[in-house]
């Protein structure tokens, strides 16, 4: 009787549970028995793993094998247990010592030449591996990279089964046949999700920053303001008006005046896309604000995440520290829109199916851009807008209350007139200016909340800004006006007061004036105040 165990990792979400892979070997007639709640694709495995040890020139042991993947109460699923299956069976077949097995994490999938080829949720795999204790893990050759991104773990790059046994058999290592230059690698096939490609809007950053600046967007003084307030506090924001305003425009090109993710929020935002598949081509983590902007005829699943077995990641965490765009808002349904609140509030999004409960991160800006009716002509200045006042009315509340009441900044975007777009008036900041501004905004926030579990504006709650960080005597004094006037909710007065915060961060001031709260409530409700539009010491 032959026993050996080695260790793979099973991904809830995007967060991995390593499984103990455990092989035994009896007396009986060949066969091959696979246990511990697998899924079709990797009850596929025994087929797999027996064809790539007989082609890696290993020897199939002709006894009653049994596989175990421990915890048994896990459901697992993916070809990423392959590698760790075949050398379980080594293991217990001693072609491999098993002591040599037992302290390595192992994921890849096989083919059934023996090449080891590469699977989505690497790294988030390689994290759960290092929180339990390991120290070495073996994965695919391309994915390396991404591997070693986890601090305190060695990482070993593999390209076939063949290298992995002379590894740990202490044999000459062969030389893998590299791929004829200018073809493309076909291992690569297991990083993407089909359908997640370029120009999907899925993922990554709105034409990647190429070619777009904000000083392309002319006019519009009043949205520029709130997208740059929008950035800076990280408070989410909506843009109405009529079509070709330049609502996309401005949308588009949020995420590049976002300051650069940190290490750790990198480490979130890569470990999330490399689950969903959607890493970018050679590029092991993701460093710049993701951009994601879904169609309007997106499901609730596909926005907030799930699908059939566990849930996988949907819009609202692909876009996770960075902006959630929604184009067209209100032809949305309405189930999807109102799904959105929780996560708006939360910051992650818990989805329970009969498979097992997921949590997945989901601290992202939301932008909303919406025309005033179906012509999109309704209050626009020579407009002729055919729609029945009550058309109107059933159009604008598709976007419920609740929704709206958690939208932070609320502008009217103007059509652009002759002149601006003639270049008559006074050219806005490019997007590096804007991005500087933000970046000091946001270092004087996290200097405040250094001690805090808070990073931005948008996620202080309302008591503690209160108490701890109070505005200036009398500045909230037109805001709990409002208040009892019926125009703010509580939780409306509490979002004021954030985007106080982050203009007065804007302007360089200690604390918010009352100039700072007017403005804020300005762009809250679009009732104008009496302070100009801008952002500065003389606002």
């Amino acid at each position: 009787m032959g026993f050996a165990r080695t260790c793979s990792v099973a991904l809830v979400g995007v967060e991995g549970v390593v499984v103990e892979v455990q092989a035994d070997l009896e007396p009986g007639i060949a066969a091959f028995t696979l246990v511990g709640l697998p899924d079709k694709s990797l009850t596929e495995s025994r087929d797999r793993v027996r064809a790539a040890v007989v082609n890696s020139g290993g020897d199939w042991p002709q006894k009653k094998l049994t596989v175990g993947l421990s915890p048994a109460s896990v459901p697992k699923g993916g070809s990423g247990f392959d590698l760790a299956v075949a050398c379980a069976v080594l293991g217990a077949a001693e072609r491999i010592d098993p002591k040599a097995l037992a302290d390595i994490v192992m994921i890849g999938e096989l083919g059934l030449d023996g090449r080891v080829r590469p699977v989505r949720g690497v790294l988030p795999a390689v994290l759960a591996a290092a929180d339990a204790g390991y120290e070495q893990v073996v994965v695919p050759e391309c994915t390396a990279g991404e591997a070693a991104l986890v601090p305190g773990v060695s990482v070993l790059g593999v390209r076939s089964l063949r290298q992995l046994i002379a590894v740990l058999t202490d044999e000459p290592v062969p030389q893998e046949e590299a791929d004829e230059p200018g073809r493309p690698d076909p291992l690569l096939a297991g990083l993407s999700m089909p359908g997640s490609g370029v120009g999907t809007g899925l993922g990554g950053s709105a034409h990647d920053g190429q070619g777009i600046d904000l000083s392309e967007v002319v006019g519009q003084l009043s949205a520029r303001t709130a997208i740059e307030v929008a950035a800076a506090g990280g408070h989410h924001v909506m843009l109405s008006g009529p079509p070709g305003a330049g609502k996309t425009m401005l949308a588009e090109r949020l995420p590049a005046i976002l300051p650069p993710l940190t290490r750790e929020e990198a480490l979130e935002v890569t470990a999330i896309h490399s689950v969903a598949g959607m890493l970018p081509p050679g590029k092991s983590m993701i460093d710049t604000a993701p951009y994601c902007a879904p169609h309007h005829s997106a499901t609730m699943q596909s926005l907030v995440g799930g699908g059939p077995g566990m849930a996988r990641p949907g819009a609202v965490s692909l876009s996770h520290r960075g902006v959630l765009f929604l184009d067209e808002a209100p032809e949305f349904s309405g189930k999807a829109l109102d799904a959105l609140r929780q996560p708006l509030e939360a910051g992650h999004v818990v989805i329970a199916r009969s498979a097992g409960v997921v949590r997945l991160p989901a601290r992202f800006l939301m932008a909303l851009a919406a025309n005033p009716c179906p012509c999109g002509q309704y209050r626009a200045l020579g407009g002729e807008c055919d729609c029945p006042p009550a058309t109107v009315r059933r159009y604008q509340a598709r976007l419920s209350g609740p929704l709206l009441d958690r939208v932070d900044l609320r502008v009217e975007v103007d059509a652009v007139t002759r002149n601006e777009l003639a270049g008559y008036g006074p050219r806005g900041e490019s997007t590096k200016v804007v991005a500087d501004r933000v970046r000091e905004s946001r270092e004087r926030a996290a200097a405040r909340f250094a001690d805090t579990p808070w990073r931005t504006n948008s996620e202080v709650p309302g008591h503690a800004l209160r108490t701890r960080w109070p505005a200036a005597p009398g500045a909230l004094d037109e805001a709990e006006l409002d208040l009892e006037r019926g125009f703010l909710t509580a939780r409306g007065l509490d979002r004021v007061l954030r985007v106080a915060w982050t203009v007065a961060d804007l302007a360089g001031r200690d604390r918010p004036f009352a100039q700072d709260v007017a403005l804020a409530l300005q762009l809250r409700t679009g009732i104008s105040r009496g302070v100009p539009m801008t952002i500065g010491a003389g606002a």
